[in-house]
């Protein structure tokens, strides 16, 4: 459907408003031509990823608010961001002088975003957002909770000349990882995929646009799985890009059908050779974007996709006498459960990546007070130390570099010009990672530069016990997440501390920093899919914290690689490997606050830093090393 827009909006300088309200207002000239009450604005692309492309960055170009995770919604008359702790103090600053109300979600009296559109079209009237942003289920979501007399717009895509500057879409050449690095050719992946699509069990059918009532215990086969997630196209076709900063995949959809294999990618994505190599493998390169005419010329069939991934607006194009199979495919488990090749190489990278850590904490403790040193430059020599190291390819996210009160925000980032110059004295905490052919790491140190008050060295301490807990834990198979967070937030609460967020995400192989099934959490989310069974094979971050406004933060993280244990009457029990090799800084811990148990579990875990780091240091980094991972 047509739309009309209002002129562009001046350059900046022009409005003596604050440059977002301005914006803000320009895209309210643009509804009231077009008739809406309500203009909603996920932090999305077309994939349901994490992390975006400069194209889709529309929320932060309305609102000014730079986090990963929010949602913009404006009226006629208001405006509102939704964000999740991670992001409370960082969107309060970016926020000011817009006009824009924020929502701490997940807070006592806040509601949801879904909520909040029902307030404001409880009198009825019509909701715009591009169909193309926001998910099936979202959709069905909204048809369930709003009014009858809300007129759903999908189709009100953002107004190109209200951001005339606007990144073109990216297609960067995409490239073939090797079996060495993924264990299992594309063949083999496209063979087991389309036996799994003859086994589903849906957690919705939906037919006709509407859901329908089913056994829930019933199987269905799939004729056609419909992919959007980048992650599990880049895996499925061990294909990876650079569409994405920081997230090694490409702009594309695929299609799967029990004999051919449609991959939807930019043409500069591919060289000749890719494509021969693809056209080799069964698999039929086409259009990006002709995705959307193709899936209007299916015959009626049973077509599997995963809807709270897959966009509405694909979905709604999917021809009526198709019967939609709603469930969690089968390469999100696939992709999550790392087989022996990607373990094997997994170790292989964190060596790699520990070596780069380690070196970055002996020159910091080394010049710290000596040189000027600032967030910003500390980090760009961690990356420089990166770069050193043997199949780097980029960071995995963008450096939190944060010293004292900065780290407070969990997902602070420095600039060059405003970063603060540290001191010796206090906290500098770095959370990073990087990509390399071996996988993906993250990892998070909290460094002591000089003097730090009891109080702070009491909240370190009681992290790194909880850190230290759970990697130790011994569970039986069937444990999720959820039961095991206690055991990194038990030091905090006994405290009457806690922190706004999960305790640790999953982890792709050369893949995105954040994964889904696996995760730990203390409570559901649902719009968080981390609450999985824990298998053998997944890799998940373990990184509790304290984040104390104005004043510090403090948060240290290793990879877990969860594998079998023994077996016996009562099960299969699991354990937990470490993956991450870096010293953890000793200059903050309280020994007496630790049990006997906790200290042997730190000195275990640094003497194996030691023994596998030492090869690689120099003579000099060596004894500090040693002393470094001393045993308390």
């Amino acid at each position: 459907m047509t739309h009309t827009s209002p002129k562009p909006i001046p350059p900046k300088g022009v409005y003596h408003m604050n440059l977002y309200a301005a914006r803000i207002e320009a895209l309210r000239g643009f509804m009231k031509q077009n008739n809406l009450d309500v203009y909603y604005v996920p932090t999305a692309d077309y994939h349901g990823s994490e992390y975006l492309d400069d194209h889709f960055k529309i929320r932060t170009f309305l609102s000014g608010f730079t986090g990963s995770a929010g949602t913009l919604f404006v009226s006629l008359t208001e405006a509102g961001l939704f964000t999740d702790g991670r992001y409370f103090i960082q969107a309060e600053q970016e926020l000011l002088g817009s006009g824009i109300t924020l929502y701490r979600s997940g807070m006592e009296n806040v509601p949801t975003p879904e909520e909040k559109l029902k307030e404001l079209l409880a009198q009825g009237g019509t909701l715009g957002f591009d169909g193309r942003l926001l998910s099936y289920t979202f959709l069905m979501h909204l048809k369930e909770t709003l009014p009858d007399t809300v007129t759903v717009r999908h189709d009100m895509p953002f107004p190109e000349n209200l951001w005339p500057d606007r990144p073109a879409l990216s297609a960067k050449p995409a490239y073939r990882l090797e079996e060495c690095y993924t264990g299992k050719n594309t063949a083999t992946k496209l063979s087991e995929v389309r036996e799994s699509m003859k086994k589903i069990r849906p957690d919705a059918v939906y037919k006709n646009g509407v859901s329908e009532r089913f056994p829930k215990n019933t199987d269905y086969t799939a004729e056609v799985y419909l992919l959007t997630s980048l992650d599990e196209i880049a895996w499925l076709f061990n294909l990876r890009g650079n569409d994405v900063e920081n997230n090694p995949v490409f702009l594309s959809y695929a299609m799967i059908t029990d004999t051919k294999a449609f991959l939807y990618v930019n043409e500069a994505a591919l060289d000749d050779s890719l494509r021969k190599l693809l056209d080799s493998e069964g698999v039929i390169v086409r259009p990006y974007d002709s995705v959307y005419e193709d899936v209007t010329k299916l015959r009626a069939c049973p077509v599997l996709l995963d809807a709270k991934r897959v966009n509405c607006a694909l979905v709604q194009a999917l021809p009526k006498e198709c019967t939609v199979l709603d469930a969690t495919g089968p390469i999100l488990l696939a992709k999550a459960i790392k087989n022996e090749t990607e373990q094997k190489n997994l170790a292989a990278g964190h060596v790699k990546d520990g070596v780069a850590v380690t070196k970055f904490m002996y020159w910091l403790k080394k010049n710290i007070g000596k040189e000027t040193i600032t967030e910003y430059s500390a980090a760009e020599y961690l990356l420089s130390l990166r770069k050193e190291q043997e199949g780097f390819l980029e960071p995995s996210f963008e450096t939190i570099s944060a010293y004292n009160a900065n780290a407070a925000m969990m997902h602070y980032s420095a600039d060059e010009k405003s970063a603060a110059v540290l001191e010796p004295q206090g906290f500098l905490l770095v959370d990073s990672g990087g990509q390399y052919y071996e996988g993906t790491t993250d990892i998070t140190r909290t460094y002591v530069l000089g003097e730090v008050p009891f109080e702070w060295k009491q909240h370190y301490t009681a992290v790194l016990r909880g850190m230290l807990a759970l990697s130790d834990a011994k569970f039986l198979h069937g444990c999720r997440g959820i039961n095991l967070d206690i055991l990194a937030r038990g030091p905090l609460w006994q405290m009457g501390l806690d922190y706004r967020c999960g305790t640790g995400h999953g982890v792709g192989y050369l893949l995105n920093v954040h994964e889904a099934p696996n995760g730990f959490r203390w409570r559901i989310v649902p719009e968080r899919n981390d609450s999985c069974v824990l298998e053998e094979g997944m890799v998940t971050t373990n990184e509790p914290g304290v984040y104390v406004e104005n004043s510090h933060g403090i948060r240290i993280e290793n990879e877990l690689l969860c594998k079998k244990g023994e077996k016996n009457e009562y099960g299969q029990y699991m354990y937990f490997e470490t993956l991450t090799m870096a010293p953890i800084d000793l200059d903050a811990v309280l020994p007496e606050e630790m049990t006997a148990r906790e200290r042997q579990i730190l000195n275990d875990y640094h003497q194996k830093v030691y023994e596998t780091l030492l090869p690689y240091m120099s003579e000099e980094e060596g004894v500090w090393l040693k002393e470094v991972t001393r045993a308390i």
